[in-house]
């Protein structure tokens, strides 16, 4: 039957998490792609930012402007949004730690382009509890840390009223490893710890509850999974809606509405046959955006080549292209609910809402989830989560095309250029930042800037909401590293529970397995090197916090045989090597993804060898480009492992063969 065109919806808001080297040429790009017809930006703070150094901190070396723009203090923020109207955009940030900071400073901003504060939309992501499990950019204990969460909310709901003061996030969740039920349930459980939080705070009065939850977003992970993601979303919806009404008592369906953004998977995305993460994407889009009762508010879409390194202009847009090919071409915004009333869904969001109200209950009787997070509980079921699944892939019952099957192709026109199908970082990059830097430090007045640090100091130490002393700092032009310090001088620094101590085996270790056959191989070079066990130290240099793999690595290492020497992320290589050297390893691993192992790696080599310890095999493992991996290796890494290297027992193996080398024993064949 034709006819007249169905009214359509409103498509979501279309963004490309974006950001890199410097703020003017951040800025140049948000430009761009608005031009492009994006709806929306999504800024990208590079890992000093998110952590609260300033760029010439040495645990910034290496990683400023890399996976982000650097923002140390309000010249960079006006940079950054130069020509850009602020009281028209939606902006989201993905900042945790010092959210408060960065939104500080974009107040600041939007002040001086003229616009009316309380006509400011957009979103600061602002969830520090899946910091502690899965990012790793968290900066404070959890109790500080909910406090700053507390007074943001507080602020916006009372002075800009629009923006969505935190973003809680399942996403990175899913990347480490959890299930669609502990994505619901770890999610909730924060949110509860927020609104709790919140309104014990006093700060909120109690006819503006509504106002507080209206404002409540997620940030969540859209997998391969179709049928189970589109599912985990409706699950999702269900349960606000039930703990906003009966355990915050609000009336409102408009403020009960689970409102979402969305990323689809990047981690899973392949750096074999990555041709195919186009399909993948798009798939995953579809789960958050077919069922109308469901459907994101915000998509933002990685690119294709995110396993091989930083994503080109281009390959932004060919994402963006993705979104709107649906939105503009298809029949989809056209119609209701498409799967209501389907019994094979209703039985699977059934099912998700009660096994994660079950995890929801569990969670609650320990205390909530901060102390959750503190006991270690939610990190050593991620950490188990994520090792079943890596148990899975690597017996082939979970099948990822490319990977562990179908593994024969064509050559690849888009990757035959290795060097030209990513953007990379001029090195001289991070030296410009830094000069800059001190040129604003010099030229600032210092005398503003030093009472306000004071003033803020003196505001953490007591009760007061946090805010205005830090819009005062921003105002009179402290920078990122300072206002964080002197909170730190306050409220300490927290280095969050690793879960590898309480991971349980997840592979087989029966005769003949691979990774039996592994232990022997490990038993085998104990004695011959004259006993006691093979040991490992897994090392995480610079700021990058994405621990899953070092995570993976220590857990397999432990299962073979050898000790494992983890002491979590954010270290510098001196620790790294005074580590090793009083820990007496065979092997040191180092796991980098932001893209600093250019700067990192060499440095630990350079210091072992200061040492005399030269003689320890390194390796590295990470995104790490072909022509740097090479270069590593030129400089004495014995290996290199990147994406493409799932098999985490094959890897233990290679770490066994690489310290017999080092300890000049002949290679022992192995079948794994």
């Amino acid at each position: 039957m034709s006819g007249a065109p169905r009214p359509k919806d409103r498509p979501w808001l279309m963004r490309t998490y974006a950001g890199h080297s410097t703020a003017e040429a951040s800025n140049e790009l948000y430009r761009r792609n608005l031009a492009k017809g994006q709806t929306g930006l999504s800024v990208a703070f590079d890992l000093p930012t998110q952590t609260g150094y300033d760029p010439d901190h040495i645990l910034a070396r290496g990683e400023v402007g890399r996976v982000g723009v650097p923002v140390s203090h309000l010249g960079d923020m006006r940079r950054l949004f130069q020509e850009i109207p602020l009281e028209r955009m939606n902006t989201s940030m993905t900042i945790n730690a010092t959210a408060m900071w960065l939104l500080a400073l974009y107040q600041v901003v939007a002040e001086e382009h003229g616009a009316d504060i309380a006509k400011l939309q957009g979103t600061t992501q602002n969830d520090i509890v899946k910091e502690y499990l899965s990012r790793g950019t968290h900066v404070f204990p959890p109790g500080p840390s909910l406090r700053l969460t507390t007074d943001m909310i507080a602020y916006t709901v009372h002075h800009i009223p629009k923006w969505n003061p935190i973003n809680i996030c399942s996403y990175h969740l899913q990347e480490a490893g959890a299930t669609p039920v502990q994505e619901i349930a770890f999610a909730m459980s924060t949110a509860i710890a927020v609104l709790d939080a919140v309104f014990a705070s006093g700060q909120v009065p109690e006819d503006r509850k509504g106002d507080v939850v209206a404002r409540i977003s997620f940030f969540v992970n859209a997998g391969v999974r179709f049928i189970e993601e589109m599912c985990k979303m409706r699950a999702f919806g269900r349960i606000w809606d039930r703990i906003t009404r009966e355990r915050y008592g609000i009336e409102n369906p408009k403020h009960r509405r689970f409102r979402y953004g969305v990323q689809v998977n990047s981690l899973g995305l392949t750096e074999a046959q990555p041709e195919n993460n186009v399909q993948r994407i798009v798939l995953e889009m579809l789960a958050v955006t077919l069922s109308k009762d469901a459907r994101a508010r915000a998509v933002q879409l990685p690119a294709w080549n995110e396993a091989l390194g930083l994503p080109r202009p281009w390959d932004q847009q060919w994402s963006l292209r993705i979104q709107q090919v649906l939105a503009h071409e298809s029949d989809l915004l056209e119609y209701d609910d498409i799967f209501e009333g389907s019994k094979v869904i209703e039985s699977k969001v059934a099912a998700l809402v009660e096994e994660a109200e079950a995890e929801i209950e569990r969670i609650q009787e320990m205390g909530g989830a901060m102390a959750a997070v503190e006991s270690g509980y939610l990190k050593a079921r991620l950490v188990a989560s994520h090792s079943e699944r890596r148990a899975r892939i690597e017996a082939g019952e979970e099948k990822i095309v490319g990977v562990n099957c179908y593994e024969s192709t064509e050559p690849n026109p888009l990757t035959a250029d290795l060097d030209t199908a990513i953007m990379t970082v001029d090195p001289e990059n991070e030296a410009r930042v830094v000069s800059a830097l001190h040129s604003w430090r010099e030229e600032r007045d210092e005398g503003p800037a030093q009472e306000a640090l004071a003033a803020l100091r003196k505001a953490a130490a007591g009760t007061e909401n946090l805010m205005e002393a830090t819009l005062r700092c921003a105002r009179a032009g402290v920078t990122t590293g300072e206002w964080a310090w002197a909170l730190r001088d306050v409220f300490g620094e927290y280095r969050a529970p690793t879960g590898v101590g309480g991971a349980p085996l997840t592979v087989a270790t029966e005769t003949g397995s691979p990774l039996a056959s592994v232990r022997e191989k490990v038993d085998k070079t104990v004695a011959e090197l004259g006993g006691g066990r093979l040991r490992l130290l897994v090392g995480k240099p610079g700021l990058d916090g994405h621990s899953n793999g070092a995570e993976q690595i220590a857990v397999r290492a432990r299962d073979a045989g050898f000790e494992v020497v983890y002491q979590g992320i954010r270290l510098t290589p001196e620790q790294i090597v005074s580590a090793a050297v009083a820990e007496d390893v065979h092997c040191v691993g180092l796991s980098i993804l932001s893209g600093s192992h250019a700067e990192l790696v060499p440095d630990v080599l350079d210091r072992l060898r200061a040492a005399g310890a030269q003689d320890i095999p390194v390796i590295v493992g990470g995104i790490i480009p072909a022509a740097d991996a090479a270069a590593l290796r030129a400089a004495g890494v014995a290996a290199v492992f990147t994406p493409k290297d799932f098999g985490i027992t094959e890897i233990i193996g290679r770490i066994v063969d690489e310290i017999r080398a080092a300890n000049t024993l002949p290679p022992l064949e192995v079948l794994v």
